[in-house]
């Protein structure tokens, strides 16, 4: 197995930022983007999927948390698609529903090659803590665009915490199903030959 790993850096205006992602780590994170919830959200993401994550933002907090997370969004799927490579022996495909006391998530995503997004729910409460709920699909979004994938992504519940906690925990469950090797193969599974 190749090393799947990667670091990332994005800076504009209005952020400074390093990824680094290992996607067959052990779940281990140092994460410090300014938003506290979203950090909790990043730890859990590398704690359930089993990858290793460092994730440092600098951005215009003073405005609001748009940019922070969508810039984090953009860099994490950018070091996700650069890790992966050339996607060889992937399971290529997941799906996962992760409940959290009365919230349910589910995402199901294919490592295609081709970035798309589609979204079914809404949050109860439009902020947890500082970082504003509907974020969290602007995350995903901006992941999927990035990480060059489909990603279908679905929520339902009563508490925003909870519904942003099981979103990231599912997609965490569905990209570490994804990105494991299958060991009956050694190609890129596509007709085409390439993801």
């Amino acid at each position: 197995m190749s090393d799947r790993t990667a670091a990332v850096t994005r800076e504009t205006a209005e952020t400074d930022i390093e990824v680094t992602v290992d996607v067959d780590g052990d779940g281990d994170a140092t994460v410090d983007t300014g938003v506290g919830f979203f950090d909790h959200m990043l730890e859990s993401f590398a704690k359930h999927g089993l990858f290793d994550l460092t994730v440092r933002c600098d951005g215009d907090l003073a405005i609001d948390d748009h940019h922070t997370v969508e810039d984090v969004a953009i860099t994490l799927g950018e070091a996700f698609a650069e890790a992966l490579g050339e996607k060889r022996a992937i399971t290529r495909y997941a799906d996962r529903r992760v409940p959290l006391d009365e919230a349910v998530a589910s995402v199901v995503l294919d490592i295609s090659g081709r970035p798309y997004f589609q979204w079914d729910g809404a949050f109860s409460q439009p902020t947890v803590g500082e970082f504003t709920s509907d974020m969290a699909r602007h995350f995903w979004e901006s992941f999927a665009m990035h990480a060059d994938v489909t990603l279908h992504a679905a929520v339902d519940g009563q508490n925003a915490h909870h519904e942003v906690e099981a979103l990231f925990k599912s997609a965490a469950r569905a990209l570490d199903d994804a990105t494991r090797l299958d060991d009956r193969r050694s190609d890129t599974p596509s007709t085409k030959g390439e993801l």
